[in-house]
C-alpha cells in the first residue's frame, strides 16, 4: 500500500529503494502486521508516541515491505491475499510472522510486548 511520505522517509535507505521497485497494491505485509497499530500506539508504556512510531514501527514496516519485495513470488502473493482475508476476519488474532516465512525480519523487542487478545 502507498506510504505516507512522513513515514516513508524514516525507512532505511535500502528498504526505500526496494519498495520503490514495485507498484503499491491493495494490501501489504506492513498493513497486515500493523492492523492494530492504534492499539499498539495506545499502550501506556509508550510515553513519546511520535518517537515510537518514527523509530520502532515505521522502520520495521520498511524492513517488512522490503522483505516482501525481495521475496516476491506467486505463492507469496497468494499467501498475502490469504493473510489479508484472515486479518480482516480474525482481527484480534496475532500471527507470529517470524515463524511463518523464511528470513522474515525479526520484530524489535518493543513490538514483542503486543497484546495477543482484546
Amino acid at each position: 500500500r502507498p506510504q505516507d511520505m512522513r513515514c516513508f522517509v524514516v525507512f532505511d535507505e535500502k528498504d526505500q529503494e526496494n519498495i520503490k521497485k514495485v507498484r503499491p497494491g491493495l494490501s501489504g505485509m506492513g498493513s497486515i502486521i500493523f492492523r492494530d497499530e492504534e492499539g499498539i500506539m495506545a499502550r501506556d508504556s509508550i510515553k513519546d508516541k511520535e518517537y515510537f512510531y518514527d523509530h520502532v514501527i515505521s522502520p520495521y514496516k520498511g524492513k517488512v515491505e522490503s522483505w516482501y519485495v525481495e521475496n516476491q513470488s506467486l505463492e507469496l502473493y497468494f499467501r498475502l491475499i490469504g493473510l489479508t482475508i484472515w486479518a480482516v476476519v480474525f482481527s484480534s488474532y496475532v500471527i507470529h510472522y517470524e515463524n511463518q516465512f523464511k528470513n522474515f525480519p525479526e520484530a524489535p523487542d518493543e513490538l514483542h510486548m503486543r497484546k495477543t487478545h482484546h
